[in-house]
C-alpha cells in the first residue's frame, strides 16, 4: 500500500491509549494549546484504566475504569483512534502506520507500556496474563468456573489477582522464586508482612520456589516446580512486564530497558517525548536512571511531557508513590529503598497498621506504610525534601510528623 499524507495538520500525536495519553491530553488542554490532539491507541478499547484490572474491575465488569469519556474528547476536539498500529516515528517528526499513513506532528509522546513478561513458551487457554481489559475480562470468567487457581509471581498484581479469586471463593496457590514477596524492592522484613497478609487470607504460598514448566491437561494445568507439581484450574503468569520498545527502536530512538528519556521526557529525537511504563528516565532523586511501573509516575511524566512539549522548563523529580489494595488492607510506598538503607519503624509490623522509613545519608529516602495513608502523605513530602529527622520523632507515633516538615523547612 502507498504512504499516503495523512489530511490532519500538525498537532500533538500520542501513541498508546492508556494513563499517559489521558494525562497529556488532559494536561494539554488546561494549558490552553489549542492545536490538534490524536491518541492512536493499539487496543479496541477506547483509554482505560490498569490499576483496577487486578483489583475492581476484575471482580466487577461493571466498575467504571474510562479514562476519556466521548464528551469530553468531542467538547476538547482530542481525536482517539483504536486499532492502529504505528510502525515508526521519522525525524520531523512523522507518525507513520502500517496503514501507509503518515500523520505530522509538531510534537509526538509514546506511551506505548509493555506487554507480559512470559514464561518460557506457555501459552494455552487456561494460561493467563494480565495486561488488558480484555485479560481482565477473560481472567474474571475463568474465576467463575474455578476452584482452584494458581499464580506464579508474588508482587502487587499477582497478590491482587490473589485477594479478588479469594473473595470469590477459590482456591489459590502463589509460586515465587525469591524468599519474600516483593523481596528485592522491600526486603526481607517488609517482605515478609506481604507474605503473612497473604497466609492469613489462606494462601499456600510457596516461596523459594523455581517453576520449571507449565502445561495444561484433560483435567487443567500444572506447574511443574522444584518442589513437586502444582495443579490448578487455570493458572496467571504474573512476573513483570517488558516495556514496548518496538516504535522506539524502529525509529532509531536510543532505548535500554526502556527508552531512554531525560528528566523532562525527551527522547533522543528532537520533538518525541516519552512516558509511563515505557519510559527510562534520567531522575534527580535516584542519582541515574530508573523505569517505574505505576500509575502515579505515568500521570507524572505524562504531564511534565506535556508541558515540555508547550516549552515549560519543567522536569519530573517527585518521589515514586505507588499504593496497592489487597486483602482487605492499603499498601503504599514512596521511592526506591536500596540495599544498605537503614529501616526504622512507626508502629509495629506485627500490627494492623505501621509506617517505615528508609534512611539514607541521614536523610529519609523511602517509606512503605500498612494502613497508614496520613503518614504516607506526609512522608512524601519529606522524601521530596530529602530530609535528615531525629529518628525518635519518626518511630513516635505520639510525636506528629509536620514537626518533622517544618524542622525541614526552616
Amino acid at each position: 500500500m502507498s504512504e499516503a499524507t495523512s489530511p490532519l495538520p500538525a498537532g500533538v500525536v500520542i501513541v498508546g491509549g492508556g494513563q499517559s495519553a489521558a494525562v497529556a491530553s488532559r494536561t494539554l488542554r488546561r494549558k490552553k494549546y489549542t492545536g490538534p490532539i490524536t491518541i492512536l491507541g493499539a487496543e479496541p478499547h477506547r483509554p482505560y484504566q490498569r490499576p483496577p484490572l487486578s483489583k475492581e474491575y476484575l471482580a466487577d465488569a461493571g466498575s467504571s475504569i474510562e479514562l476519556l469519556p466521548e464528551d469530553w474528547t468531542t467538547t476538547n476536539e482530542v481525536i482517539v483512534r483504536t486499532d492502529v498500529t504505528v510502525e515508526r516515528v521519522e525525524p520531523g517528526p512523522v507518525v507513520v502506520t502500517t496503514e501507509g499513513e503518515r500523520i505530522a506532528a509538531d510534537a509526538v509522546l509514546l506511551a506505548t507500556g509493555g506487554s507480559p513478561r512470559m514464561l518460557g513458551g506457555a501459552t494455552g487457554e487456561r494460561i493467563h496474563h494480565l495486561r488488558t481489559r480484555d485479560d481482565a475480562d477473560r481472567l474474571r470468567a475463568a474465576l467463575g468456573s474455578s476452584s482452584r487457581l494458581a499464580i506464579v509471581g508474588a508482587g502487587f498484581i499477582g497478590a491482587e489477582i490473589a485477594s479478588v479469586a479469594r473473595d470469590a471463593g477459590v482456591e489459590v496457590t502463589v509460586i515465587e522464586a525469591a524468599d519474600q514477596p516483593m523481596h528485592r524492592a522491600l526486603g526481607t522484613d517488609l517482605g515478609g508482612v506481604c507474605a503473612r497478609l497473604q497466609r492469613e487470607r489462606g494462601i499456600d504460598l510457596q516461596l523459594t520456589t523455581a517453576v520449571r514448566a507449565v502445561h495444561e491437561n484433560a483435567d487443567g494445568v500444572v506447574v511443574e516446580t522444584d518442589r513437586g507439581d502444582v495443579p490448578a484450574d487455570h493458572v496467571v503468569v504474573a512476573i513483570g512486564i517488558v516495556p514496548d520498545t518496538r516504535v522506539a527502536e524502529a525509529s532509531g530512538i536510543e532505548c535500554d530497558n526502556g527508552i531512554l528519556v531525560d528528566a523532562s521526557c525527551r527522547t533522543s529525537m528532537p520533538g518525541v517525548w516519552a512516558a509511563g511504563d515505557v519510559a527510562n528516565q534520567d531522575h534527580p532523586l535516584v542519582d541515574g536512571r530508573v523505569r517505574v511501573e505505576h500509575f502515579d509516575n505515568a500521570s507524572k511524566q505524562a504531564s511534565v511531557a506535556a508541558q515540555s512539549m508547550l516549552g515549560a522548563d519543567i522536569t519530573n523529580s517527585d518521589p515514586h508513590w505507588y499504593w496497592s489494595d489487597q486483602f482487605g488492607v492499603n499498601l503504599q510506598g514512596v521511592g526506591h529503598p536500596e540495599p544498605g538503607d537503614d529501616m526504622v519503624v512507626r508502629g509495629d509490623l506485627e500490627g494492623a497498621s505501621f509506617t517505615a522509613f528508609f534512611i539514607r545519608e541521614g536523610a529519609v529516602c523511602a517509606v512503605f506504610a500498612l494502613n497508614d495513608e496520613e503518614t504516607v502523605g506526609l512522608a512524601r513530602e519529606l522524601v521530596n525534601m530529602g530530609a535528615s529527622v531525629p529518628v525518635e520523632l519518626l518511630t513516635d507515633p505520639e510525636r506528629d510528623l509536620f514537626e518533622a516538615l517544618e524542622g525541614a523547612a526552616s
